[in-house]
């Protein structure tokens, strides 16, 4: 096992501090060959970048890495399926989801086929009256409006029934979407997707939005060899590449190869404020700097989640793909303000399930592998956001339930170790699940309220075998650090000089950094959220502002606010703009106390 990096056993966030392991040789290899900085070059062998990898990793291009659309199975017929639409004056829908992907896969779609004279019908399900993906009424009303073709994104590789209903009626259908697909496809005019089983592997990994930008450069190819473009501008397809950053980002994929390609010119794109939607959101969200990964991740996409959470579920897809300023404002503030609705629905929620935790004698913080906690009326949009929440503040898998009408729809968020969807699929073969599923990190279920007892004590049971079948301590979390750091070395420089490792996100995590032996002063909350600005003073006396966010009342924020505690402490460095003005700032990811044990 490797050694714990300071002795930092357990943290404030019960967590192991270790070291990423790094080739000296090939560090020193890539910073001689490429003309890298030291720092820069030791980052890139801890991801195990290559020599000869090294230059498309710094500088990815579309050029390189786009491939042929055709390669994925049923992209010509959906391209020419689509084009014949648009040529013979069709109507078309295009049915998205309600999540960010979801959202800018739809406002992709439309924008393109508004650019080539199509104005499209749009269906966003609704979470709570609808669900997740096409269902029979919302295609028989595309269809009574007019839809010869229905365009789905973002969802259908499952929808059986309700897409073969609709063919039966007449309605084509063209599925573009990137989840997970049963041996048995809808029987429809084209299904586009990376992880059909069919399909050969290497494009697996693209978000929705990804996968729909090829399907318009498919599409575009088409037009132009029919001679559309004769008389007609060619629609710019780089200019939408903002878009398929957003999503990219916000689905959480990993940000390799293709995605990385696509994030890196979608974020160059999203600076010049092209989209009028995304500028008026950005506005609303007083973003003044460049964005970058982390805005679009943390500041916009939630905004443009809060609509199909709280509020309408159209409202993202109809701000992203708008041209009118005055309607791109409306719906940018009308989307401020349902995420401060949102925040405050989920801090209910948060509050309640905290108290199911921790409740004396009936309560789980110190019992069992798994926390599962249910209340009536918690509302389906934020039970996922609480789930997460509950994760990192107990480390350990927990699934939020919300009540209504005697059935439960859950969300559960895991820690490395356990696979929880593997939990919850044997949940529901074992008929305690109404539906469920997921993948290792995260999963979706929902139950009758009688059987939730049942359905804790079986969770706990299939949790503690995973567990209990692996060495060590699997659900001890590790914080894998790049390096330590002096006070003094925190520059705005460095933090320049790490940005050429980005756009940062999962599967390119950002490097985070060990400062030793910090001094805190000045510290205080600030936000509504519970975050926690302090200033961190090294031993020969050089400052460094830093902020650790939502955790006032956990150990890691209660550690920063004692006085003049003395800690270690792990983060990221950021650049902080205003008025002009740069200075660097630590974002904190966890604290070793030194008056604990592993001083």
């Amino acid at each position: 096992m490797t050694a714990a990096l300071f002795g930092v056993e357990r943290s404030a966030k019960g967590a192991r501090w270790i070291g990423r392991a790094v080739d000296d040789r090939l560090a020193l290899a890539l910073s001689q060959r490429h003309a890298l900085p030291e720092i820069v070059a030791r980052v890139l062998a801890a991801r195990g970048i290559g020599l000869d990898d090294a230059p498309a990793f710094l500088n990815p291009t579309l050029r390189a890495l786009l491939p042929d659309p055709s390669v994925l199975r049923d992209m010509d017929r959906a391209a020419e399926r689509i084009a014949r639409a648009v040529t013979g004056g069709e109507g078309i829908a295009v049915f998205g989801d309600y999540d960010v992907d979801g959202a800018t896969s739809t406002a992709l779609m439309v924008r393109y086929l508004r650019a080539v004279g199509v104005e499209p019908q749009i269906h966003i399900p609704d979470r709570i009256a609808e669900g997740y993906g096409p269902n029979a009424q919302a295609l028989e009303k595309l269809r009574a409006g007019g839809a010869g073709l229905v365009v789905t994104v973002d969802c259908g590789t499952t929808a059986f029934d309700a897409l073969e209903g609709a063919a039966a009626s007449g309605l084509d259908v063209v599925v573009i979407d990137h989840h997970t697909a049963e041996p048995r496809l809808p029987k429809v005019s084209a299904v586009v997707n990376p992880n059909r089983l069919d399909q050969d592997p290497g494009l697996g990994q693209l978000a929705a939005c990804g996968v729909t930008f090829l399907a318009l450069v498919a599409l575009n190819r088409v037009l132009r060899q029919a001679g559309v473009f004769a008389n007609r501008k060619e629609p710019d397809l780089l200019a939408m590449l903002d878009l398929v950053a957003l999503g990219t980002i916000c689905d959480v994929v990993p940000l390799t190869g293709l995605n990385r390609a696509l994030v890196g010119q979608g974020l160059k794109v999203m600076a010049q404020r092209r989209n009028t939607g995304l500028a008026a959101l950005a506005d609303v969200a007083r973003v003044t700097e460049t964005v970058d990964a982390y805005h679009a991740g943390y500041i916009l996409g939630p905004r443009i989640n809060a609509g199909g959470r709280i509020g309408r579920a159209d409202l993202g897809a109809r701000l992203l793909a708008t041209e009118d300023k005055a309607e791109a404002a409306r719906i940018a503030a009308l989307l401020d303000e349902h995420n401060v609705d949102r925040k405050t629905v989920e801090a209910e929620v948060m509050a309640a399930a905290i108290a199911q935790v921790e409740a004396p004698k009936t309560g789980m913080a110190d019992a069992g592998p798994v926390i599962l906690v249910a209340g009536e009326g918690w509302h389906p949009g934020v039970v996922g956001i609480v789930a997460g929440r509950l994760r990192e503040r107990y480390g350990r898998p927990s699934c939020v339930v919300g009540f209504e009408g005697g059935i439960g729809k859950a969300s559960g968020r895991s820690v490395p170790g356990v696979d929880l969807g593997a939990a919850v699929i044997a949940a529901r073969q074992a008929g305690l699940l109404l539906t469920g599923g997921g993948h290792r990190m995260a999963a979706g279920f929902s139950v009758r309220q009688e059987r939730i007892a049942e359905l804790r004590a079986y969770l706990t049971e299939h949790v503690d075998g995973q567990v209990a079948a692996q060495p060590g301590e699997p659900m001890v979390p590790l914080v894998e650090l790049d390096g330590t750091l002096v006070v003094e070395a925190a520059t705005v420089e460095l933090a320049e000089t790490l940005s050429r490792l980005g756009p940062y996100g999962a599967g390119n995590a950002e490097p985070r950094f060990a400062l030793p032996r910090v001094r805190v002063v000045a510290a205080s909350v600030v936000g509504s959220g519970g975050h926690v600005a302090c200033t961190l003073v090294g031993p020969d006396g050089g400052r460094l502002r830093a902020i650790a966010f939502r955790c006032a009342d956990q150990p890691v924020g209660q550690a920063l606010l004692r006085r003049d505690a003395l800690l270690h402490v792990a983060g990221t460095l950021r650049i902080d703009r205003w008025n002009g003005n740069a200075r660097v700032q630590l974002f904190i990811d966890d604290v070793a106390p030194l008056w604990a044990e592993n001083a």
